[in-house]
């Protein structure tokens, strides 16, 4: 009888510590191209309470500010990256964080590409999610991470008058 109460410890120890044990994390990455269809940078993703955590390097950009946005398709077909389709929106809303009726969940704040043509950030976006759902960034056509070449402007549809697509990353597990 004691090995047995051994025993049944034993177990319980083992249940206990694998609820114990935090769940591995979500994550995707994409490969940045540029028109030419050269590697240019890499972002990797992370899901997170508050969302999906982009973490972004890549090199060989215009300086400047630069719109950055989840598009609907995963595909980036050089030069012009319009394989990738427009924006995710699965909600159907407008463009930008600035309109009053909500934005895309692919909308993104702009990032700034130093005077080397490199950049470095990290930011999250709260309306995706590497799970399942309407807003996953998995679903069966893929989504793509694309760059533009100018600002976006945060309520023009349906780019934020950001131009044309200078680099794209298909998003991939």
């Amino acid at each position: 009888m004691p090995h047995r109460k051994w025993l049944i410890a034993l177990a319980l120890s083992c249940v206990t510590t694998a609820m114990s044990r935090p769940a591995q994390a979500q994550t995707a990455h994409a490969d940045f191209i540029n028109a030419q269809g050269q590697k240019i940078g890499t972002a990797k993703l992370t899901q997170t309470k508050a969302g999906v955590r982009i973490s972004l390097e890549a090199s060989q950009l215009p300086p400047g500010t630069h719109g950055i946005h989840v598009h609907a398709v995963g595909k980036c077909d050089p030069p012009g990256f319009t394989t990738a389709g427009g924006h995710l929106n699965p909600d159907m809303k407008h463009h930008g964080k600035e309109n009053p009726e909500g934005q895309h969940a692919g909308d993104m704040d702009n990032i700034e590409v130093g005077a080397n043509g490199k950049v470095k950030t990290t930011f999250t976006n709260a309306h995706v999610t590497l799970g399942d759902g309407a807003n996953s960034l998995f679903h069966p056509d893929g989504t793509a991470l694309v760059i533009h070449e100018k600002a976006d402007d945060y309520k023009s549809d349906p780019a934020g008058n950001a131009g044309s697509r200078i680099a794209c990353g298909v998003i991939q597990k």
